[in-house]
């Protein structure tokens, strides 16, 4: 028996159908959550990934970041996590500690694309917690100091000093100049500064593994008080960040000369002060007590993570080994400002030849997380609270200290407790 042709063309008709919903089911969807600016660009990224990677597709969600934290945990409690997502580096350890993330040890190490050499020491370390990888630094962040170079060679030098004893003298001599003028603005409301210069100084900040605040002890109140004498001697303005209404006109104007701050404000300044500006300004690592060897500043950025509820964690590593190239990571600060994570992408001359990148470039080089605990976060809230005790409430710096190291030991007694009970246990 013959069958005509044209009877099989609806059987084949149904076949190549059937086929195409069977591809169709073999396509993997990768939900990724980027936070703030970031998770916008990275959808331009993610198409690109899928065109070098057919059957993968990328579901991008944007969120604020003033949401984000809420948002993760939340979706952790929920069973709804990303396969994978951004976090703030500061957030790993505690996303760490509830167990939302996959351990990365098996997958660098299988892995051509991503090693531990490409990467800023101290920003690698920010994702290593009790001895496993659990993120990827995706781009990194730390604070440098802006300066007026004009009014910095008209007090006498060429540079910001290596060393506090130096810095002070030229700070000293800038605020020399005049009534109503300072030498540097160290907003009152901000952790950063008296957390980086107890670094500096060699303070662990936390003692015994993260269990208690090692505020009291001498490095860290030495770094203290030259932070508060930076106030008390009139260099620094007692000012926050509200109470400066417009940080560009102020130091285009001279009100201050020099401000520690992060790499965002490259373009910020290019864009924001006068054209006469030009060549005026600077960019210049952060001294250290006992010169520019010790001028240790803070590791930041964010990181990229892996969920471990995730049942695509192949496709998900291979989009993050994606986002790890060189190439795609100097793409990305082509796309957004943020630097690269990666070492090798600083060898374009758009970045290592830019004179205002090249001290962030240096500044990486010398980089210390913040203690990896859960509580980094709150603690962070009561060490500018203490500063502020002293600088606007009267409050001695012994007092202050002593008050925050109750303060932070009462936030780590459940970390304490568990610790003991887990050695205990062993």
């Amino acid at each position: 028996m013959f069958v005509r042709y044209s009877s099989l063309r609806p059987l084949a008709l149904c076949l190549a159908l059937l086929a195409g919903c069977d591809r169709a089911d073999e396509r993997v969807e990768l939900r990724f959550w980027g936070l703030g600016r970031e998770g916008e660009v990275v959808a331009e990224l993610a198409r690109e990934f899928e065109q070098e990677n057919p059957g993968i597709v990328i579901r991008v969600q944007q969120i604020p970041w003033t949401a984000a934290h809420e948002k993760l945990l939340t979706a952790y409690v929920g069973e709804a996590t990303p396969d994978l997502a951004q976090l703030g580096n500061t957030w790993v350890p505690e996303f760490t500690a509830v167990g939302a993330l996959e351990r990365l040890d098996p997958w660098v190490a299988a892995s051509q694309t991503v090693t531990r050499s490409g990467y800023f020491d101290g920003i690698w370390q920010t994702n290593v917690i009790d001895g496993g990888i659990y993120g990827l630094p995706w781009y990194v962040d730390t604070r440098v100091l802006f300066y007026r170079t004009d009014i910095l060679k008209e007090a006498g030098f060429d540079s910001i000093p290596g060393s506090w004893p130096e810095w002070r003298e030229a700070m000293q001599r800038v605020d020399g100049r005049g009534t109503e003028r300072y030498a540097i603005f160290l907003p009152t409301n901000e952790w950063a500064q008296p957390v980086m210069f107890g670094l500096q100084a060699g303070s662990p900040l936390l003692t015994e593994n993260g269990r208690r605040g090692a505020f009291s002890e001498p490095a860290f109140r030495d770094a203290f008080t030259f932070y508060i004498e930076l106030y008390r001697s009139g260099l620094a303005p007692v000012m926050g960040n509200n109470d400066m209404a417009n940080v560009y006109q102020e130091f285009a104007r001279g009100f201050f000369s020099m401000y520690i701050t992060g790499p965002w404000n490259i373009g910020e300044f290019q864009r924001r002060l006068p054209a006469d500006m030009e060549g005026k300004w600077a960019t210049a690592t952060m001294p250290g007590p006992d010169g520019a060897e010790s001028g240790v500043s803070l590791a930041g950025g964010s990181s990229l993570v892996l969920f471990r509820a995730s049942e695509h964690k192949e496709e998900a590593w291979r989009f993050m080994e994606y986002l790890a190239r060189p190439d795609v990571q100097f793409r990305f600060f082509q796309l957004t400002g943020d630097l690269p994570a990666r070492v090798e992408a600083w060898q374009d001359s758009a970045l290592i030849g830019n004179a205002y990148a090249r001290a962030f470039y240096n500044q990486l080089q010398r980089v210390v997380p913040t203690p990896k605990v859960p509580e980094w976060e709150q603690i962070a809230t009561r060490i500018y609270e203490a500063a502020e005790a002293v600088i606007r409430g009267g409050v001695s710096i012994d007092a202050a200290l002593e008050a925050l190291d109750r303060d932070v030991n009462e936030l780590l007694a459940k970390r304490r407790q568990l610790l003991d009970e887990t050695n205990s246990g062993s």
